[in-house]
């Protein structure tokens, strides 16, 4: 007998939300781990809000929220605001009941400068690595570094000369439309001579010769060897110096009784960067750059087997980039300033550790 097509709304709906969530869905697993490091942070977060005043929305919800946005890629907060309105596995990721009202999206506006002055994505990121340590998912040994383009939030139009002392643009006064003509011809543009008006932080910067210059920031992070994870992560102004630097920042102290292995690109094959990293007990593990000159690493360290294995690893690095720049939309970032854009990505590389941690511990 053929059923009929009628939907009859229902006064009660029985069953909670965590009956509704397969056992075996892989946001279990992410939620498990969040809430434990979230558990740890409670004394943070009791410092960075006052104890008087209207009650605000718990920070671990707003969190998880984030998180959510960067696992499935959601491009805003009002969008990832009206799913919560009726996807209820995104709900009880959140920590909402069913019948339970959603915040307004500026709510992410009003709280992010209180969270990003308590430093909670980096505290966030350290319990993550070190639930990854206790479940023994990291080498202390054999580590790779490297760096990728962000893309600031600002147009190239917003690139103004410096020495403007009247305040006026470049474009001509009769043009105000709000896409107004440029013309840059003849004029050479720099960050020693021009800063953007949007975000001045941002600098001109290109990775490959030939390639065009945008305004962007560097992001840095240093990965163990064995399952690939992340164990540091930096945001820095884009510089041609900047991704050696950060890497020795990061790798510093990683080795403090064992020699180390950090595998890198050609990039990172210089006298200084290589020097460095023997004076720091670590045995860099860079390609070499012989296209035009000689190569700072010698048949000390390519004769060895463990240059191979690390010239091999090194390249899953890339699978982080990949990951933060399409699954968690930091190609172009959609906040401005040094720090608003490295809490971001220091939450991106978070969430990318607990998706990996989450499928190696569901392989095993």
């Amino acid at each position: 007998m053929r059923g009929e097509d009628v939907q009859q709304s229902e006064l009660f709906s029985y069953g909670s939300l965590e009956d509704r969530v397969p056992a075996g869905h892989p946001l279990r697993a992410i939620r498990a781990m969040v809430d434990e490091a979230l558990g740890e942070m409670n004394g943070r977060f009791d410092e960075i809000y006052p104890e008087e005043g209207r009650r605000s929305i718990p920070p671990e919800r707003l969190l998880r929220a984030l998180l959510l946005q960067m696992l499935y890629s959601i491009r805003s907060e009002r969008m990832l605001m009206e799913q919560l309105e009726y996807n209820l596995l995104f709900r009880w990721f959140v920590g909402l009941s069913a019948n339970e009202p959603v915040w307004h999206a500026t709510v992410f506006t009003k709280n992010r400068d209180r969270l990003l002055e308590g430093a909670i994505a980096e505290q966030f990121f350290s319990i993550i690595v070190r639930q990854a340590r206790s479940k023994n998912l990291l080498s202390d040994e054999h580590f790779t570094v490297d760096g990728t383009m962000i893309e600031a939030w600002a147009g190239q139009k917003s690139l103004q000369r410096k020495d403007r002392n009247d305040g006026s643009l470049n474009p001509p006064p009769e043009d105000k439309s709000s896409n107004p003509t440029v013309n840059w011809h003849r004029e050479k543009r720099s960050n020693e001579t021009h800063e953007s008006l949007t975000d001045p932080m941002a600098r001109l910067y290109k990775k490959t010769n030939g390639a065009e210059a945008k305004l962007a920031y560097l992001g840095h992070v240093l990965t163990e060897n064995r399952n690939g994870l992340v164990v540091d992560v930096r945001l820095t102004q884009a510089s041609g110096t900047a991704e050696r630097d950060a890497a020795e920042a990061m790798i510093n102290g990683k080795a403090p009784w064992r020699r180390v292995t950090l595998g890198a690109d050609r990039g990172y094959d210089t006298r200084r960067f290589v020097t460095t990293m023997r004076e720091l007990s670590v045995t860099p593990h860079v390609a070499q750059n012989d296209t035009n000159r000689r190569s700072a690493i010698d048949e000390r360290t390519t004769r060895h087997d463990g240059y191979a294995v690390s010239q091999r690893k090194r390249k899953r690095v890339e699978e982080v980039f990949g990951w933060i720049k399409t699954i968690a939309l930091q190609r172009k970032t959609r906040f401005r300033g040094l720090d608003r854009v490295g809490w971001m990505f220091t939450l991106a590389a978070s969430a990318y550790n607990l998706v990996r941690m989450r499928n190696v511990q569901a392989a095993a």
